[in-house]
């Protein structure tokens, strides 16, 4: 869909079908501006189904439109369990002294780190 398109262009071309069609631009949220897409709400899925054949591939302000029916958003997907590892105390024995903190990285090049490294010998 052209970026130009409005919505009362396209809900003037969509009301031949259904009067009643709602219909929703996709838009930045930042920025305000079109993002190429739409969603139309139909009264019934009869006249939803009539817009996907006459509609798809129509064009629209030198563009194709590309009509199908959207999918239902999918349910959240449900927290995952927990390791047993995970919820055990940390162990050092198990895992060994932590890192001096000479050595994490926090920024710095490469070189720092290695004189660092060397100094502490």
């Amino acid at each position: 869909m052209s970026f130009e398109t409005t919505e009362e262009e396209l809900r003037s071309a969509l009301t031949e079908i259904d009067p009643q069609v709602r219909v929703r631009l996709g838009t930045d949220r930042v920025t305000g501006k079109a993002r190429g897409f739409a969603f139309a709400q139909f009264s019934d899925p009869a006249r939803a189904a009539d817009a996907i054949r006459r509609f798809d591939a129509f064009e629209l302000r030198g563009r194709r439109l590309r009509v199908n029916d959207a999918d239902d958003k999918p349910p959240p997907r449900a927290p995952r369990p927990m390791s047993p590892t995970a919820a055990e105390p940390f162990d050092m024995a198990r895992f060994g002294e932590p890192e001096p903190p000479a050595f994490r990285k926090r920024g710095g090049s490469r070189r720092g780190l290695r004189a660092k490294k060397r100094s502490l010998r």
